[in-house]
């Protein structure tokens, strides 16, 4: 594969380069909170706290709930989380959680985060087990990825170019093919060599 790479004409490279930029994101999500006991509980907190201006709920929050004691986590725990921006005056805002997968141990929840800066955080878990709140802050930023029409706006100059290159690799394959198939199986490549003349 990485032959292959080497191959590639700049332009193509460039190309394979641009389009990953595009993809690629402020960052993946990350912990702010990390196994904290609280309670009869251990909670972990994950966010991907993406600032919009359009109304789109980007700050996702994933909050992974363990027992203390080793047993299995309620199948009636209930997972609730709030954010309250720090460098402004705002309302606070809250979403319930839903369990990824049916897993009650594993729970989701996406917020609006309407501009950039802090926020806290605070997850509440309540269960037949008990309840507990943990507490942490995350600072929201911008998502860096375009709209995928975007995406298509800034290759489409690249792509005609890209097209050529892989035509004439493929013409010269063909010419290489054809040169092997004219040599034939027989030829030795040697000159003066002539056939045994029959007795």
């Amino acid at each position: 594969m990485s032959v292959m790479i080497r191959r590639l004409p700049p332009v193509v490279l460039l190309t394979l380069a641009v389009s990953a930029q595009l993809r690629a994101h402020s960052g993946p999500p990350f912990p702010i909170v990390s196994d904290e006991p609280a309670g009869p509980y251990m909670i972990s907190i994950w966010t991907d706290p993406d600032a919009t201006d359009d109304g789109t709920p980007g700050g996702q929050f994933w909050v992974i709930v363990s027992m203390r004691d080793d047993s299995e986590v309620p199948a009636d725990t209930r997972v609730r989380v709030t954010i309250r921006p720090l460098s402004r005056e705002g309302p606070p805002i809250e979403g319930t959680a839903a369990p990824v997968n049916n897993l009650v141990s594993r729970q989701f929840v996406a917020l609006l985060m309407d501009h950039e800066g802090p926020f806290a955080v605070e997850a509440a878990i309540d269960s037949s087990k008990g309840s507990a709140v943990v507490r942490s802050q995350v600072d929201a930023t911008y998502d860096l990825r375009p709209p995928p029409i975007m995406l298509l706006v800034y290759l489409t100059p690249f792509l005609p170019v890209a097209g050529l290159w892989m035509k004439a690799m493929l013409r010269r394959r063909k010419a290489r093919e054809a040169g092997a198939r004219g040599q034939g199986p027989g030829t030795s490549g040697k000159r003066g060599t002539r056939p045994l003349a029959r007795g």
